[in-house]
This record gives C-alpha cells, sequence and structure tokens, in this order.
C-alpha cells in the first residue's frame, strides 16, 4: 500500500526532529543547561508524537514551523550541523534566511519580523552574518516601524 503525503511528510519531520535534538545535545546553544535542552526535547518529541499520530495537513505544517524555527532564525554550531544533517538525509526542509529577505526590502512588514530582528541581530553581527551596515540600516527600519505602531 502506497503511503499518502501526510505519512511521508509526518516521518520526514519526525526525522528531522531526531536530527533537533542530536543538534542541540552535541551543540548546546550558549547558555543553555541541561534543563533548557531536556524542556525543549521533551517539546520536540511530543511535536513528533502529534505528527505520526494526527492526520491534519494544516496542523502538520504548524508543527513543522515550530519544530524548525529555532534553526530557521538562530545561529551557531547546532544549527549548522542540525541543516547539514537534513540535506546530508535528503529531507524535504529548506533554510530560509528571513534577515536577507528584511534587508533587501529595507522594511520591516510585522510584528513577528520586528521580534525576529530584535532577537537575531546581535546575535546575527557576531556570528559575521551581517554587518555594521546591515545593523545601522536593521536600527534605521525598527525605529520606522516602531513610529508607526506606537500606542
Amino acid at each position: 500500500m502506497e503511503k499518502d503525503k501526510y505519512s511521508i511528510l509526518a516521518e520526514q519531520l519526525a526525522k528531522a526532529i531526531d536530527i533537533a535534538n542530536e543538534a542541540i545535545q552535541k551543540f548546546p546553544p550558549k547558555g543553555w543547561n541541561e534543563g533548557i535542552i531536556k524542556h525543549v526535547t521533551n517539546m520536540q518529541n511530543e511535536r513528533k508524537e502529534d505528527a505520526l499520530k494526527y492526520k491534519n495537513m494544516s496542523s502538520l505544517k504548524e508543527l513543522i514551523h515550530m519544530a524548525l524555527t529555532r534553526f530557521q532564525e538562530g545561529g551557531g554550531a547546532d544549527v549548522e550541523y542540525f541543516w547539514s544533517k537534513i540535506k546530508e538525509q535528503n529531507l524535504p526542509f529548506n533554510r530560509e534566511n528571513k534577515m536577507e529577505k528584511i534587508l533587501k526590502r529595507k522594511k520591516i512588514n510585522n510584528i513577528g519580523e520586528y521580534d525576529f530582528v530584535i532577537d537575531t541581530m546581535i546575535p546575527y553581527k557576531q556570528e559575521g552574518f551581517i554587518d555594521e551596515n546591515d545593523i545601522v540600516l536593521l536600527n534605521m527600519m525598527i525605529a520606522k516601524f516602531e513610529q508607526k505602531h506606537k500606542p
């Protein structure tokens, strides 16, 4: 019997979650202790169980988003390890570069992007993903966004 698209994608997500857990255990992110690592891996394992148990494609897409957020938005040895293993195992997940899209557009479109920029611009600068000119541009975009969205 041929597997349906949902089952195939759920199994691929399960493999990606196993890789994610392995990545943060091998290369714990800065500031993460055993308690944080255990909490995150437990949450990821719950997502994996949900993905394999339910058969709702929109819920599965949300589980994929939640499971990959750290690896889409973060940086570090765990993130690099994760994406190299995803590619090695030929899993259908791609790394997005949200910061690049925002910088190209020269505009922060919504609160999600605003939070992303606020949370990641310093680590991105420290890791060499963006330079001083990008920081200046991002600060201008942040100010413009805050000006438009004052309470």
